[in-house]
């Protein structure tokens, strides 16, 4: 078995942080269904401006509002306007095509990589 990329979302923007929320990455529930995350999965956030890298789970956010909040201690690591990428992982023993979304400057989806 391995663990292999399942799902992204490749250079999204964070629009919020909220410290005094207990945990997790806020995501636009269209981008969540486009990407194939489940509310509750565990995924990895890694910014392509600061070089941070973390673990946290999906919440669903109000749909086409293009929100990516940090919540709780993730907000003291990654910080509202850096771009991320949000990945899913899946434990296989078979190759897997991921499902890549690209999102634009606002996060509004634009295409299937």
């Amino acid at each position: 078995m391995r663990s292999v990329l399942r799902s992204k979302i490749h250079k999204a923007f964070v629009t919020h942080a909220d410290i005094n929320y207990v945990g997790s990455i806020t995501i636009d529930e269209e981008l969540i269904e486009r990407a194939g995350f489940w509310p509750g999965e565990k995924v990895m956030v890694a910014s392509n401006t600061s070089g941070e890298r973390l673990e946290t789970y999906v919440i669903k956010g109000e749909r086409k509002s293009g929100i990516i909040c940090m919540n709780g201690a993730t907000a003291l690591r990654i910080k509202v306007g850096e771009e991320i990428i949000i990945m899913g992982f899946e434990l296989t023993d078979k190759p897997l095509k991921p499902k890549i979304i690209l999102v634009d400057g606002k996060n509004r989806y634009l295409k299937d990589l």
